[in-house]
Parts: structure tokens; C-alpha cells; sequence
């Protein structure tokens, strides 16, 4: 987006390396928040890494838009897709995925603690949209809810739609509910790892920018 300031990697080198367009990063960053990781490839002493994406193959367009995503903040850098059987890895390599997402660390995310850095928090509230949205694709769903009203004239059935989103990391789940406060979306938690947004208003804001998945 214009506008978007360069940022220095301390971890890697002095090059500078930019997160627009910050729409995309904020999308990126819930993917990532869900369903990635960050690992080093190759020679040790070169410092590269490998930003990997899980996606599920019953959903190709998901798939592209991921490596839409990847492209669009580091254009220069190759988009691979790996067949894993169930599920496609999407990644790319460069030296400057740990800067750009400091989350990484040893461990399982919901193992430890996951904050965001300021810089990070200022784009999600001001693109908690796109961020929402790639937290839903990675970790989220869209589905529709049977309801039995028993009457005396018989059992009544009736659907609404609903979105779930379910992630072990309470730390996660908490950036979730934050953005669709600042979006003001009602929510309730359905059990310990489990967002419920149901309120046909709250579905209608959501499908707005999220629907379902593709």
C-alpha cells in the first residue's frame, strides 16, 4: 500500500525489506498464524529460510490466494508448491521471513506465548479484514447448523450459517475475538479452543470479506 515503510532485518543483514502491500501481509499473517511455520534450508552459514503454508487440497482457490499473498511481499523470491498427499505446502524461501514474522520460534505455537510486535498490531487493526480472513481460511470454517424445535405438531427443523474458529493457542484465538471486536462482530467462545460467530448479522458482516471457502 502506498506509503508502506521499509523495514531494516536485524536477525538477518541491514537490507532493507517491505511489508506492502499491508493488506496482503495482514492476510499472510493469519495464514501463517494457523497453518505455517518458518524453517532453514540449505547451508546454515547462508541464513536462508523457508516460510511454509499448509493447504489443504479441497480447496485450490485457498491455494492460490496463499500464493498470491507470498508474491505480492516478496515478488523476487520463488512460490513453490510441494504435493503432500491431502494437503499442498506452499512456500518460499528468502532471508527475511523471521523479521517479517517474529512469532517464529521453537515449539508448536500453542506451546508458547505468541505476541504481536507493534509494528504488526498497528497493521491488524488498521487491515483486521484481511487478517481476519486469513485466519479463518487457515484455521476457520463456514458451515451450516441443523436446529430440531420439537411442537405439538411435530419436530421442526431450521438452518442458519455459521463460522467456527478453532486454534489450540489461546494467545491466537485471542487476536481472533480482538479483530472482530475492532470490527464489531459478536462472538462467543463454544468451548476451549473453539470462536462461534452465529448471529445472522455477525455471519452477514463476515460474509462480506470471508464467505466460504473455495
Amino acid at each position: 500500500m502506498p506509503g508502506a515503510p521499509a523495514r531494516s532485518c536485524p536477525r538477518c543483514d541491514s537490507q532493507p525489506t517491505s511489508l506492502a502491500p499491508e493488506d496482503k501481509y495482514a492476510y499472510l499473517l493469519g495464514l501463517y498464524l494457523g497453518d505455517g511455520c518458518i524453517s532453514p534450508v540449505g547451508d546454515p552459514a547462508k541464513r536462508i529460510w523457508s516460510l511454509r503454508i499448509f493447504c489443504t487440497d479441497k480447496y485450490p482457490g485457498l491455494q492460490t490466494e496463499c500464493a498470491d499473498a507470498i508474491r505480492a511481499i516478496r515478488p523476487d523470491n520463488k512460490v513453490r508448491f510441494l504435493p503432500l498427499g491431502g494437503c499442498t505446502e506452499i512456500n518460499s524461501h528468502s532471508k527475511h521471513w523471521p523479521c517479517m514474522f517474529p512469532q517464529h520460534g521453537p515449539g508448536k505455537k500453542h506451546t508458547r506465548k505468541i505476541t504481536l510486535d507493534g509494528w504488526q498490531q498497528e497493521l491488524v487493526e488498521q487491515y483486521a479484514k484481511p487478517f481476519v480472513r486469513g485466519l479463518i481460511h487457515s484455521d476457520g470454517s463456514r458451515s451450516t447448523n441443523r436446529v430440531r424445535h420439537a411442537t405439538e405438531t411435530g419436530d421442526r427443523w431450521y438452518e442458519y450459517p455459521r463460522y467456527f474458529f478453532t486454534n489450540e493457542s489461546a494467545d491466537i484465538a485471542q487476536l481472533f475475538t480482538d479483530a472482530l471486536d475492532r470490527l464489531g462482530i459478536v462472538w462467543k467462545r463454544s468451548n476451549r479452543n473453539n470462536i462461534s460467530v452465529a448471529r445472522r448479522e455477525a455471519v452477514a458482516r463476515l460474509d462480506e470479506f470471508v464467505g466460504p471457502k473455495y
